[in-house]
């Protein structure tokens, strides 16, 4: 009895949900479809996504999540110019995080994560400043390893999801929830696509 009700809870959350939330869920969900297939125009659709959801996020009161978005909008740019970028220096073909990548990557989430946690505990009313930047930094991490089609990408946005997953139904962003359940499933499958092309490309290089 108490499943349905939560169910019942659950489908009058989704009916209330607002249409600027299902436009964010709906621009995800194509954004990650198209990063799976290694496709340039993930960059477009997760622009008006993120618009979308940091209207929601600073309503939410989610400081460090929208601090993130704005850090999206900023990587989806740098990763569209990269991405469409011919030269070797654009990054054209996915490959293996070197070690300076491995090492800016630690960099920009353990350092994100102490300056956000430092921000939202002293300059906002985040009820929770250690989570909230926890998820962002190790997003911000991801997304700078996606700009540079690294395929340890997957990897640092899957952590960040599976904790940005309990904090968003608890902040009643049910659409939202349920669109990084979707991301993490999604991301697994990035991760196999983009690691099976890999190792596809290194094996044709070795024949030539």
């Amino acid at each position: 009895m108490e499943n349905f009700t939560d169910f019942n809870l659950l489908f009058e959350q989704v009916q209330a949900t607002s249409l600027l939330e299902w436009l964010a869920v709906s621009f995800g969900v194509t954004e990650v479809l198209l990063a799976k297939k290694n496709n340039i125009l993930l960059y477009p659709a997760g622009i008006i996504g993120i618009v979308c959801s940091s209207f929601l996020l600073i309503e939410a009161k989610l400081y460090a999540e929208t601090l993130l978005h704005g850090y999206y909008l900023v990587m989806s740019i740098y990763g569209w110019i990269l991405w469409k970028d011919n030269s070797k220096s654009g990054a054209r073909q996915i490959s293996r995080s070197t070690a300076t990548d491995q090492k800016i990557t630690w960099a920009i989430a353990m350092g994100g994560w102490v300056l956000l946690y430092f921000a939202l505990e002293n300059f906002t009313d985040s009820d929770v400043p250690l989570v909230d930047a926890f998820v962002s930094s190790t997003a911000w991490a991801g997304m700078w390893l996606l700009a540079k089609r690294k395929l340890e990408n997957w990897i640092w946005l899957n952590v960040s999801n599976l904790i940005a997953i309990p904090l968003l139904f608890q902040k009643q962003l049910i659409l939202i929830s349920l669109l990084t359940i979707f991301l993490f499933v999604v991301a697994i499958f990035g991760y196999l696509d983009w690691k099976k092309e890999l190792e596809k490309s290194n094996a044709v290089y070795r024949a030539l």
